[in-house]
């Protein structure tokens, strides 16, 4: 491989990395089963708080017909 030609390789190849870098990937961030598990629980707990506040909703609404 003649001078030029591997001068040109090896700056591409910086270039190249440079620019890999730089973009960043579309990977989401990890999260850890635990933390997996807490979201779940604190899900849980906002649509049973949900139920019960609409079945409070829903015997008020029924007490105002009757």
């Amino acid at each position: 491989m003649n001078r030029r030609k591997k001068i040109n390789q090896t700056l591409k190849g910086k270039a190249k990395k440079a620019n890999a870098k730089k973009a960043g990937s579309n990977k989401p961030k990890y999260v850890s089963k635990a933390e997996r598990e807490l979201v779940q629980q604190a899900e849980q707990q906002e649509a049973s708080q949900l139920a019960v506040l609409s079945d409070d909703n829903q015997e008020v609404t029924a007490e105002q017909v009757g």
